[in-house]
């Protein structure tokens, strides 16, 4: 996931929080009742603007000091740039559906002397001069000239929208301590898998054409005079492309392995790109993608068999009986599902039900696009697939909850600064429901993007006012580790096993770690993790799924016309309604190739 999503809560955060753009109305609101209980203080909204800029609270606040922690004038200082015209067009939609009704609720609670038609209409007004986003814009082009907050409302709005990064906060910590080697591994003499080798590598364009699903996946190969396999195959997250790894790309064929990098034409940056030409907002992310993705990798397979037969450039490099797939974020989704796991639409359903828009992370909004799928599950595992990195991966509710039907070997990267996937939900859960040999990489520090290329640190994909990416060189141990540990783990199917196998290690990676950034390797969750898991986030009831690897045609049909005539009572509150025409909000000019 990439700015888009982190775009999505901070404007949602920005409305639940009284933000809005700086208008100069006619009527403005001069005074701010706070209400705590029985109690309420004023305060006025010149004196709001002043704390937010100096720290210093005011008079009439200083009975709150104890509930004004440096997090609350952090966010009363936020802002962002956006287009006017596009956040209006977003606010329209919102409030013409369900959503929309339910979330201007909430925000009432927060104003209880106000009215969903006043607040609608203050948010409007708050688009007309100014591009934008402040702290006390809201007020400012509120109608009435005092505004009465309820802050027990506000808080619990406020905690449920940062539930899951609080529950990330609070395991952490005790992550990090808990994982830490007791003892140090011994490593080969004159082996340093996180060097590139002396291979000069090559890299080739191809666009392999899907006529049954009128696909055209463009992927670069790269490889050396020195390939020697195993293959590895890649897929990007949403809205990135296939130069989202360019660095672990080379840095393995250096070392003599062929690396195929994907990229999936229904969630790339380009299929975003083109909303703006005439893209439904029905497509932003179709439900298909959680289908297409994975028979993406598999189709792309079978082509490179044939090119490792038939071709005279990669006869022979691209050897497909053994690969290890590499997937960041959505990619994270598609290596899992291609590893084992099996998709349950019906999770996502229920998970879309059960949380309100401000309850959601960036991921869970993405997941809520399979809620759509009417299989009650599905199966894409190809056994060609005999290993997995999964680096931040979306998983939440997709799989159910449960990946002990993976057999094969895991190695999953988590960062606990990532606001996009909180690990949790996405990460840690998911791995300890796995069954299988398993490890988990744990970055301290790092954010959703901090794994990813470099190239892209300058572009609206690594710029974000909600969460701020660490990608510049204190995110260059974490790629230098990865890129060690990730041969070390891929060697783990050759010959050179026993060679690296040491490298898979907390002791090896624990080396990388660095004033800005910590490291941790482990092959089990401790013992204190896993009852913290379940005090914070307790399992929820699985949905009940069958058992075949997918509906038959005749079940499918059946399934399809069912949900034609009598549509599911659920609220999905998919993606591109939520979204809207917000997710145009990028730089198209921006090329970091070029």
């Amino acid at each position: 996931m990439t700015a888009f999503s982190r775009f999505l809560l901070f404007f949602l955060a920005c409305l639940a929080l009284g933000r809005g753009l700086d208008p100069e109305p006619a009527r403005a609101a001069e005074t701010l009742t706070l209400r705590l209980g029985l109690i309420e203080r004023e305060v006025g909204v010149g004196e709001l603007e002043s704390y937010a800029l100096t720290g210093e609270i005011p008079r009439n606040l200083q009975p709150y000091r104890r509930v004004l922690p440096p997090a609350v004038r952090d966010l009363l200082a936020k802002h962002l740039q956006i287009d006017r015209k596009l956040a209006r067009q977003f606010l329209e939609d919102l409030f013409q559906k369900e959503e929309g009704e339910k979330f201007l609720a909430q925000i009432e609670t927060v104003i209880p002397e106000s009215s969903p038609e006043t607040i609608r209409e203050t948010f409007l007004a708050t688009l007309e001069n100014s591009e934008r986003i402040t702290v006390s814009s809201f007020l400012k082009a509120y109608p009435e000239p005092r505004v009465t907050v309820d802050l027990l409302a506000l808080a619990s709005i406020a905690v449920r929208l940062n539930r899951q990064n609080l529950e990330s906060t609070l395991i952490a910590s005790g992550l990090m301590e808990t994982s830490r080697a007791l003892a140090g591994t011994s490593l080969p003499d004159g082996v340093f898998p996180h060097e590139s080798g002396n291979a000069v590598v090559l890299r080739g364009e191809r666009v392999f054409y899907d006529p049954g699903r009128k696909r055209a996946i463009r992927a670069d190969i790269y490889y050396s005079t020195e390939t020697e396999g195993p293959l590895v195959i890649m897929s990007h997250g949403f809205a990135a492309d296939r130069r989202f790894l360019r660095y672990l790309a080379y840095h393995l064929a250096s070392r003599g392995i062929p690396v195929v990098s994907v990229e999936h034409p229904g969630s790339n940056i380009d299929s975003i790109a083109r909303g703006a030409t005439g893209l439904t907002l029905d497509r932003i992310l179709p439900a298909g993608e959680f289908i297409d993705r994975p028979k993406d990798i598999s189709f792309v397979l079978n082509e490179l068999t044939s090119l490792n037969r038939d071709s005279s450039e990669f006869k022979g490099k691209l050897p497909t009986d053994r690969v290890t797939i590499i997937g960041h974020s959505f990619g994270g989704y598609t290596a899992l599902a291609l590893a084992g796991a099996r998709l349950v639409p019906r999770a996502a359903r229920a998970a879309c039900s059960r949380l309100t828009p401000l309850e959601r992370s960036p991921a869970d909004w993405l997941q809520c696009s399979a809620a759509e799928l009417p299989y009650r599950s599905m199966s894409f595992r190809d056994y060609r697939i005999d290993r997995a990195i999964v680096l931040n991966p979306i998983v939440g509710d997709l799989f159910n909850g449960d990946l002990s039907s993976i057999s094969i070997p895991i190695l999953l990267l988590s960062s606990t600064a990532d606001g996009i996937t909180p690990i949790v939900d996405h990460q840690l859960k998911p791995f300890e429901s796995l069954a299988g040999e398993k490890y988990l990489l744990i970055a301290d520090g790092a954010t959703h993007m901090s794994a990813t290329d470099r190239g892209y640190l300058d572009s609206s994909l690594g710029q974000s006012t909600l969460v701020r990416e660490v990608m510049d060189d204190r995110a260059d141990p974490l790629r230098k580790m990865l890129a060690g540990v990730s041969y070390a783990f891929i060697e783990q199917s050759t010959p050179r096993a026993e060679i690296y196998r040491p490298f898979i290690s907390s002791s090896y990676v624990e080396s990388f770690s660095s004033d800005f950034l910590r490291f941790r390797l482990t092959r089990k969750l401790p013992a204190p993790i896993v009852t913290a898991l379940t005090v914070l986030s307790p399992d929820r009831p699985r949905v009940r799924s069958d058992t075949l690897p997918r509906p038959s045609w005749l079940e499918a049909s059946w399934e399809m016309l069912d949900t034609w005539f009598a549509p599911p009572d659920f609220h999905t509150e998919k993606l591109n309604v939520i979204l809207g025409k917000l997710l145009y909000y990028s730089d198209p000019t921006f090329d970091p190739w070029g």
